[in-house]
């Protein structure tokens, strides 16, 4: 089956830099466009980068020049590297993958930016 497990959370400094990464497996990785959501306290859930199976990538407005999607299809993982964090950057952020109609998430990783 379909899993994704998120990692790299943690509790950072405002201008400091995190990594997320998602060990994704139950289907072929490399045919599939990734991406990475938040979700903050009392907010909706919002899409912050995507990757193309091609290795295009897109992001909100809100990330764009601190934030880098990427992923290694050898290891099954799509990587969130986080730089310049500010405190709304804090939530919990989840893996998704959409499989035909079907949409997968991981079980998501809390980031904390706080002085």
């Amino acid at each position: 089956q379909v899993q994704l497990v998120e990692s790299g959370g943690g509790l950072v400094q405002p201008g400091g830099s995190l990594r997320l990464s998602c060990a994704a497996s139950g289907f072929t990785f490399s045919s599939y466009a990734m991406g990475w959501y938040r979700q903050a306290p009392g907010k909706q859930r919002e899409l912050v980068a995507t990757i193309t199976r091609g290795g295009i990538t897109s992001y909100t407005d809100s990330v764009k020049g601190r934030f880098t999607i990427s992923r290694d299809n050898a290891k099954n993982t799509v990587y969130l590297q986080m730089n310049n964090l500010k405190p709304e950057d804090t939530a919990v952020y989840y893996c998704n993958v959409k499989l035909l109609s079907l949409s997968y998430w991981g079980q998501g990783t809390q980031v904390t930016v706080s002085s």
